[in-house]
């Protein structure tokens, strides 16, 4: 068997409609997954399966999802070790550990293209950073304004599909995954 974390892009279904996590640990169930956990409300799943390509786990996941909750929502998928390998490679430790919110990582379903870092760095603003490392994007956003043009700029249609997550949650599905 094989531990994989699953992160789910968006969990809204509409008019105000949020997936409850047990419903989405029992989709997760009926599949045959094992050992299925939740961790807050935004769509992280930990589980354990047989090993299997993750292209076709991550379309299981999405069929399922779509015939659960009448919508399709995009779940990048990686292996336990691939997590904790995610995040061990944080290029913004001293960030992290001052503001863990403040810190995302876009785990991305394809490496970023080579020119996502420079054209997410013109949305930077002085405050904030951004690094490419193994094909994720991490980002370090605006503690002084509400809304970051760079976090907003990091999206599906300028880097492809990938979902983001900040440093806390990162750290505890490291953490669920290690154990």
């Amino acid at each position: 068997m094989q531990t994989y974390v699953a992160l789910l892009y968006s969990i809204i279904l509409g008019e105000g409609r949020r997936v409850v996590m047990s419903d989405l640990k029992a989709m997760a169930e009926g599949l045959g997954l094992r050992n299925v956990r939740t961790l807050v409300a935004t769509g992280n799943l930990v589980f354990d399966a047989r090993k299997t390509d993750i292209g076709k786990l991550e379309q299981r996941l999405e069929t399922a999802f779509e015939k659960t909750f009448g919508r399709h929502v995009d779940i990048i998928v990686r292996t336990a070790e691939g997590w904790l390998k995610l995040a061990a490679g944080n290029p913004f430790p001293a960030d992290s550990a001052e503001a863990g919110d403040q810190v995302a990582v876009r785990v991305m379903r394809e490496a970023a293209a080579d020119d996502a870092l420079s054209g997410l760095q013109a949305y930077a603003a002085e405050d904030e950073k951004v690094l490419v490392v193994g094909g994720d994007i991490w980002l370090v956003f605006s503690r002084e304004r509400p809304s970051s043009r760079l976090l907003a700029a990091a999206n599906h249609k300028r880097m492809g599909i990938g979902t983001s997550r900040n440093w806390n949650t990162v750290r505890k599905l490291a953490e669920m995954v290690g154990q």
